[in-house]
């Protein structure tokens, strides 16, 4: 009974510790994989700026450089947001006519939040924008619903925002800008955005691998001195 139990014991350390060192493998796996597709959206973030396609999308039109001219017409909605060692404020998602009639929303950046209570914005001139289109995924379930009455959103969602704004769903986050003396700080759209938390899981698996692999010993000694006690007696 002893000996099966032994057995057993060592079995389920063995298949236990396989598991949890595949399991930290695989994210290691990832982790390389991820890095390529970092890799491939910083590229492209920084090619050569292209006017906007005609009817872009998520699936392929996602970090394209673009440039536009045209003009702020005056409208804009404040997203929530913060910035380390700035403290609170809002993104500025501003409606812009551009020089070919079409209507689109620009990310013109961050204005701390005292700013943004003064904020008064009107029609400006003509401007060059060059930013990089972009369909942010900053909401969830637990996201609330947007304060019209203080014109305060808590998501950068493109599609409700463009509905408000009466613009295209399509929204470029500004690098770049003609304009004189810009109140509102730029926030470049770049590879940072884009979440890589696998070598962190890799590091829990591998700890869990060597835990259970530890835990198992300690049973199978407690085990054999068990067994050594009672042959003595």
């Amino acid at each position: 009974m002893s000996r099966t139990r032994t057995t057993i014991t060592l079995l389920l350390g063995l298949l236990g510790t396989a598991v949890l060192v595949s399991l930290g493998l695989w994210q290691v796996d990832r982790m390389g994989q991820k890095a390529e597709i970092i890799a491939g959206i910083e590229a492209r973030i920084h090619h050569a700026p292209t006017p906007i396609p005609p009817a872009p999308t998520p699936e392929a039109d996602r970090y394209r450089p673009v440039t536009v001219i045209g003009r702020f017409d005056g409208t804009e909605v404040h997203v929530l947001s913060s910035i380390e060692g700035t403290g609170p404020g809002v993104r500025v998602i501003a409606a812009f006519e551009t020089d070919d009639r079409r209507r689109i929303l620009v990310d013109r950046g961050f204005l701390p939040q005292a700013a943004a209570r003064d904020r008064s914005p009107a029609p400006g001139p003509e401007i060059a924008v060059r930013g990089n289109l972009d369909w942010p995924r900053d909401s969830d379930r637990f996201t609330p619903d947007p304060d019209l009455d203080r014109n305060l959103w808590f998501a950068r969602e493109v599609a409700p925002i463009a509905a408000h704004l009466d613009t295209e769903p399509v929204m470029v986050v500004l690098r770049q800008t003609t304009e004189n003396r810009p109140a509102i700080t730029p926030v470049p759209l770049d590879s940072a955005d884009v979440r890589d938390d696998h070598l962190g899981y890799a590091i829990t698996w591998f700890s869990l691998a060597v835990v259970w692999a530890g835990m198992t010993a300690a049973l199978l000694w407690r085990m054999r001195r068990e067994h050594d006690q009672d042959r003595r007696r």
